[in-house]
């Protein structure tokens, strides 16, 4: 069964705890967005675990180096999946996918940026990761032309465990998981919803009706 990520590019603690608690019945990866990390620190991991011991806490890091040190960090901070960037080297990759099997926990990998999404997920996927984000970033949804179809034919493409985020919502979510992502990741979906609950309460019921 594919699983809901709720992205939270909300600012402090406060904020993302209010939002994962109207939220958490329906999702099973609660992200904890790189600015909120870099705002809060490691606490807000920890803050976010404590909170929701049931479902998996996915910190953002988005590594670009010393991999095995930073996803140690968010390991022991209670963090359950890291990710590293696909642009990242090999060496960084494994070296987060290391401290991952030391605790038990996984490495995402995020193609934001990536010029060929598709051929690097397939690549890192032999080095241990638990599943490859295809990412557009809030940078390049905002281009003008996009369109989430990119990344749904990707996800198609790619033969190799797969998430989509780069403006799913529930329109798309079915397409999304037919092309065969095994986690849809919402963000403002879900934040920027008059009623978040409800928002991700329909994205759960167009996942499970696939």
């Amino acid at each position: 069964m594919a699983k809901l990520q709720v992205a939270i590019d909300l600012l402090t603690t406060e904020e993302a705890l209010a939002l994962a608690a109207k939220v958490a019945p329906y999702v099973d990866i609660i992200e904890l967005g790189t600015p909120l990390i870099k705002n809060m620190g490691s606490s807000v991991i920890t803050a976010m675990k404590q909170a929701h011991p049931d479902k998996l806490v996915f910190a953002d890091l988005k590594t670009a180096d010393a991999g095995e040190l930073e996803a140690d960090i968010a390991f022991k901070a209670g963090a359950d999946l890291v990710t590293v960037m696909g642009a990242a080297g090999n060496a960084t990759i494994i070296g987060a996918v290391k401290a991952a099997r030391a605790h038990g926990k996984g490495v995402v990998v995020d193609t934001i940026g990536y010029p060929d999404r598709v051929k690097r997920a397939q690549e890192v996927i032999e080095l241990g990761v638990e599943f490859v984000e295809l990412h557009a970033g809030l940078d390049e949804q905002w281009t003008a032309g996009y369109s989430i179809q990119v990344l749904i034919d990707e996800a198609a493409r790619a033969g190799v465990p797969v998430s989509i985020a780069g403006g799913v919502n529930l329109s798309n979510i079915a397409a999304v998981i037919k092309a065969g992502a095994q986690v849809a990741v919402a963000g403002a979906a879900i934040y920027g919803a008059e009623d978040p609950a409800a928002a991700a309460k329909a994205l759960r019921e167009a996942i499970d009706a696939v």
